[in-house]
């Protein structure tokens, strides 16, 4: 959520036109790895190159001059003077800046630098591991390089979405799908575990030992929901995938002249419940800078959302492209669980809020950001809470 950057597009680099097809052949819907991409078991990226390291620390009050350091570092060719610069401001976790020469940014490189004390929140080996499994599988942008306090990737122009555009039925079954991609990637050779229960415990420590927070529930009230949540929400028999875990609209890159999406930032990137990371995408609906839950997807909106997602999910993990069918009982039982999580999705980013309130130098409210997703989770408990899975 919270460092939404700019728009990429890639492509699968081993099987060329080929990357939309079928990645499966196992029966069932566990995810494997493509077959086509370099194997990203170990390490992270497998068969794709290291990244390089620079030597740079890029100062977060002044990053200009530290972002063009890395430029001439990566682009010797580029004479300084006619290298461009624009920041982008949207971030409310990283600042982010563009360096390109082309008036059309072609040519872009993007120099993302860490917020103050974003470690608390984002295990920066784990997301460059990420970053490289999702390029390999031509879900991600080129990476450059990794700088002390950052890293520098591939730009292309896109449109990034907004609370409007991912309720147009055109837009939001292509966001389905490509989140299908997503979950659809085996990326570790080994049975997964949900990283959901140890951020939500981590985010929780810290605002028990570090922060004293006022206007919201005490720290004993919210151990006891999340041990109400861990026990309830794992028993729904949710599959662990390989999960975005932030999927906020601005997340999200639409390019119109390839009729496709493409996510970005994989900050929180890593295996969760398949019904988090589509309730937590369905909670950005309602936007981040000016929240209004009353945009949060009707449930047959979100049965159309879900039948593109399970279509799609099932073309590339049981290896039928065209002709998977879906029944109306997964499609209502994956509704239950998705609203279910929505509310450790409400959890997780109003803890998430309580931190960066102490620590960031991002010009947000975030204190009144957290106070509203903890209204959202008691308003919505026992709602979601009387939902049953079909029988």
């Amino acid at each position: 959520m919270r460092s939404r950057s700019v728009p990429v597009r890639v492509g699968c680099r081993s099987s060329g036109a080929g990357a939309d097809r079928v990645r499966m052949r196992l029966p069932g819907l566990s995810p494997v790895r493509c077959p086509d991409c370099p194997g990203p078991e170990r390490g992270g990226g497998g068969g794709t190159p290291p990244v390089p390291h620079l030597a740079i620390a890029v100062d977060e009050g002044d990053v200009l001059p530290g972002a063009l350091r890395i430029v001439r570092q990566l682009r010797p060719a580029w004479e300084p003077a006619t290298v461009k610069t624009k920041l982008f401001t949207d971030g409310i976790t990283n600042k982010l800046v563009a360096c390109y020469r082309d008036e059309a940014m072609g040519d872009a490189l993007l120099v993302r630098v860490y917020g103050r004390r974003t470690e608390l929140l984002v295990d920066r080996e784990t997301e460059l591991r990420n970053f490289q499994v999702l390029r390999a599988h031509g879900c991600a942008p080129d990476l450059y390089c990794a700088f002390q306090n950052g890293l520098c990737y591939q730009f292309l122009p896109g449109t990034a979405l907004g609370p409007q555009h991912v309720r147009d039925p055109h837009i939001f079954r292509l966001v389905a799908r490509e989140m299908a991609r997503v979950h659809a990637i085996h990326a570790n050779g080994s049975l997964p575990r949900p990283i959901l229960w140890q951020k939500l415990h981590k985010y929780l420590s810290l605002v028990k030992t570090e922060l004293s927070p006022k206007d919201v529930p005490s720290p004993e009230a919210l151990q006891q929901e999340l041990l109400w949540m861990q026990e309830t929400l794992s028993q729904l028999g949710s599959p662990v995938v390989l999960c975005h875990n932030d999927l906020l609209c601005k997340n999200i890159i639409y390019d119109s002249s390839r009729g496709r999406v493409r996510f970005i930032d994989y900050e929180y990137t890593g295996y969760n419940y398949q019904a988090f990371d589509i309730g937590n995408h369905f909670n950005e609906f309602a936007g981040v800078k000016e929240v209004d839950y009353g945009l949060y997807p009707s449930k047959e909106m979100q049965l159309q959302w879900l039948h593109s997602y399970l279509q799609a999910y099932k073309e590339l993990t049981q290896g039928h492209p065209g002709d998977a069918q879906v029944a109306e009982e997964e499609l209502e039982n994956l509704y239950v669980q998705v609203n279910k999580f929505s509310l450790a999705s409400h959890f997780l980013w109003a803890c998430w809020g309580l931190i960066q309130d102490k620590y960031s130098t991002i010009d947000f409210n975030f204190l009144r950001y957290a106070k509203l997703r903890f209204k959202q989770y008691f308003k919505m408990k026992p709602v979601v809470s009387a939902l049953q899975v079909p029988k």
